[in-house]
């Protein structure tokens, strides 16, 4: 499993944010700026390219920070 650093990187990457965005463990993804439905499907993509695991919008729907996120890949 990667280290939770290595994820908010891919995370960065899989949603780009128009602006610097400071990501940390305990962000909440909806206060994120760009946090919509076209940045939720990089990050299913995120999860299906880069770590082999399958995740859908409901999945995502039950996420309130990035750390709920990365548990996903556990």
């Amino acid at each position: 499993m990667p280290s939770i650093e290595q994820f908010i990187e891919s995370f960065l990457t899989a949603v780009d944010f128009q602006e610097v965005v400071e990501v940390t463990p305990e962000t909440e993804l909806k206060r994120l700026p760009e946090w919509d439905s076209l940045a939720a499907l990089g990050v299913i993509v995120m999860f299906d390219v880069d770590f082999g695991k399958t995740i859908t919008g409901d999945d995502l729907k039950n996420c309130a920070t990035i750390n709920d996120l990365y548990q996903l890949l556990g």
